[in-house]
């Protein structure tokens, strides 16, 4: 099995949604569905539907949560010497060499991309161009708008 890429941020992220899952949400769901059979008639009892529902929806949850935990390769890029080249974890600004438009981010896993966050996937067309180029590179990266020219201005390895 192949192991996918993660942050060390990304990994704590999932660590803690798969504690909350197991400690708070499950045993929640378990009471909820022995409220619901004291009830009586489990054929056409809603709320017994819902909980069972909801916790399949959970166990599933937590099953996805530990196989990506499972096959995730933790990088944790703050150890790697900075040397100027983009690689996986790292903190990019780039400027637009068009419309000199800066734009900075974090080449993530799949699983941890937020465009909101200025974080994007490894596998995202932008960090396919950057990653293995050096600051001060010149990078044609093609888009569904067509080619852009960016130029690589800063890489750090902020966590």
């Amino acid at each position: 099995m192949s192991r996918v890429p993660m942050t060390v941020t990304g990994a704590r992220l999932l660590q803690e949604e798969l504690h909350e899952l197991k400690t708070v949400v499950r045993p929640r769901i378990v009471a909820d569905i022995a409220e619901a059979r004291a009830h009586g008639d489990l054929k056409e009892n809603a709320e017994y539907h819902a909980a069972r529902e909801q916790q399949s929806f959970t166990e599933g949850r937590i099953q996805e949560i530990e196989g990506k935990i499972a096959d995730a390769q933790i990088i944790d890029v703050s150890k790697i010497d900075n040397t100027g080249k983009v690689i996986f974890g790292t903190t990019v600004k780039i400027i637009n060499v068009d419309t000199d438009e800066v734009k900075t981010y974090q080449i993530v896993g799949d699983d941890e991309s937020d465009i909101k966050q200025n974080k994007i996937s490894c596998n995202s067309p932008i960090a396919r161009g950057l990653i293995g180029k050096s600051e001060g590179d010149e990078v044609v990266v093609n888009t569904p708008g067509g080619e852009v020219i960016y130029e690589i201005e800063q890489v750090s390895h902020e966590v």
